[in-house]
């Protein structure tokens, strides 16, 4: 069992007793097959998904996170992801002055082909900054 299943599996199983189900596969299958509008999974199928086996395609994740009421990256991925990009954007927030966003916001509106000037220029700035 590969390390991100087996997560899966974990978080999957932890999803489906918060939402006050039991961590059965016959349970799974006939709960997601009520919501699914594809071709049914088996028994077989979902029970891979809980002992780690195999990670639902995305579209059977969103079907998944809805009914049980969790994010899907959550689902995929756990809290690790989502706290790492919280950390991410509160160390953008925090480091990013008024001034900054000002010019932010200017980039923002330019067309395309200004964009990529703007970056070529900030960005052989940034590498002769390196060499000083």
């Amino acid at each position: 069992m590969e390390k991100s299943t087996g997560k899966f599996a974990e978080r999957l199983r932890a999803a489906l007793l918060n939402a006050g189900y039991e961590v059965r596969p016959a349970i799974l299958e006939r709960e997601f097959n009520l919501r699914w509008r594809g071709k049914p999974m088996t028994l077989h199928g979902v029970r891979r998904w809980l002992i780690g086996e195999t990670i639902p395609k995305e579209d059977k994740l969103l079907v998944l996170a809805e009914w049980l009421g969790v994010p899907p990256q959550h689902l995929r991925y756990g809290a690790e992801i989502e706290n790492r990009i919280e950390d991410q954007r509160a160390r953008w927030e925090h480091a990013i002055q008024v001034t900054e966003r000002d010019v932010i916001e200017a980039y923002l509106k330019l067309p395309p082909t200004q964009k990529r000037a703007v970056r070529e220029i900030i960005l052989g700035l940034g590498q002769t900054t390196r060499k000083l």
